[in-house]
């Protein structure tokens, strides 16, 4: 059974990191959309092409916009808080409980 705890502690860990990287991607992301950047440098493209089918899922269900400011960023990130805070630990309580 080891096995299988130790891929879920991995797959825990990857995930945890997954995560972490996409939350500092949506900040950029949100970030530069203060500045208004050139929509044709390689960084930016891929910012938006990172971020924008996430944000279309959340604008279909709820109103993000008010006004000229734009909460999608804010909801992707308390998403990726509730992952990293309830799912990651849980993956290693149940690796920690079939390892012992």
């Amino acid at each position: 059974m080891f096995v299988l705890a130790n891929f879920i502690e991995a797959v825990a860990r990857i995930l945890d990191i997954a995560l972490t990287v996409y939350m500092w991607i949506v900040i950029i992301s949100a970030l530069l959309s203060w500045v208004n950047p050139d929509p044709y440098n390689p960084i930016v493209r891929f910012l938006r092409s990172a971020t924008e089918p996430v944000y279309r899922i959340i604008r279909r269900f709820i109103p993000t916009h008010f006004g000229a400011i734009d909460i999608a960023p804010l909801i992707v990130l308390l998403i990726i808080a509730f992952l990293q805070y309830f799912l990651i630990p849980t993956l290693y309580e149940i690796a920690y409980r079939i390892r012992y």
